[in-house]
């Protein structure tokens, strides 16, 4: 089976500025996303995310590399024929109701006439609108608009989904909401790729992920093989005047003290704490999570951009 997207060395460099200087916003960006599953782009404000995605569906050229969806050129039209679609920054003709906006997308996307209301009626449903469904967009609150844009993605009931920052502007309620269609289309065979900030999400509803920073990508794979699964060090709190040698101390407190040792030491600490007349509070292993491993990333692009710039020896 063809991938949904594949991507190879893609890149986009803009000339910015008065005088033109190229700027790098992405650069070898070589991804593949399976058919069938949820998968996450994340990365900082700025890492390409946007232009990524951008440049997937047409809006921008890339000026490296090139793009497939389903094994289609990105440069031929028909490549997005089975893709819904909803921006960042998405666009409402506010005058139009809740539902002759979906009558209008459905009927750009050819949606046949004789299943259009009822699957008009089930997405204003599933986004939780239908009551709204006679209001004028201008009168949608934010989160709101941002339903109204997912529902939309959805109207032609494409093969892939690509959702640019879909959890922005949502309350929790929202958030939940947005998750469970994205599982819900999951489970029907579909694939949806968007791009978030908020990691819990990611973590919580994606088959894969991708990590973006500074325009490169940073990784690719599933939760597993970018986190890890075995924790490495654990946390244990204590009280009583008990020194534990070579131990880190995390936190002291006027009554108990945590340490971090690694988690092959913890039965030797916690026999010594209790030797000693301490007494045990808790135990806690710490595991990682997708947020360290973006942090972490980060933190080695900044590095690297400050030994080409010559800041560092």
């Amino acid at each position: 089976m063809q991938p949904a997207i594949r991507t190879e060395n893609l890149g986009k460099t803009y000339l910015s500025g008065f005088l033109r200087r190229p700027f790098v916003g992405l650069e070898g960006l070589t991804l593949e996303v399976p058919a069938g599953v949820s998968f996450g782009f994340v990365g900082p404000n700025g890492a390409g995310k946007t232009t990524t995605i951008k440049i997937l569906m047409g809006l921008q050229r890339a000026t490296a590399g090139n793009a497939w969806i389903f094994g289609v050129p990105i440069d031929r039209p028909e490549s997005r024929r089975s893709v819904g679609f909803m921006p960042e920054r998405p666009y409402f003709y506010e005058h139009l109701t809740a539902w002759e906006f979906m009558d209008f997308y459905a009927r750009l996307s050819e949606v046949p006439a004789a299943g259009r209301s009822a699957r008009i009626e089930g997405l204003l449903s599933r986004v939780g609108l239908e009551r709204f469904r006679n209001v004028p967009l201008r009168k949608y609150s934010k989160g709101m608009l941002q339903r109204a844009g997912i529902a939309q993605a959805l109207v032609a009931d494409p093969e892939l989904v690509v959702l640019d920052e879909p959890m922005s502007g949502l309350d929790p309620l929202g958030r939940v909401l947005v998750r469970d269609i994205i599982l819900e289309e999951r489970k029907r065979g579909k694939t949806v790729f968007f791009s978030s900030h908020i990691l819990s999400d990611v973590e919580s509803i994606c088959d894969r992920v991708a990590i973006v920073v500074a325009g490169a990508l940073r990784g690719q794979g599933t939760l597993p093989e970018l986190i890890g699964n075995a924790a490495t060090t654990s946390e244990i709190t204590f009280r009583g005047a008990v020194e534990v040698p070579g131990a880190e101390v995390v936190r002291q407190d006027a009554d108990s003290r945590t340490v971090r040792v690694p988690c092959a030491e913890v039965g030797a600490v916690c026999g010594a704490v209790l030797a000693g007349g301490g007494t045990l509070v808790e135990v806690h292993r710490n595991t990682r999570t997708l947020e360290d491993v973006l942090l972490d990333e980060v933190e080695r692009a900044r590095l690297v951009n400050e030994k080409r710039l010559g800041v560092l020896a």
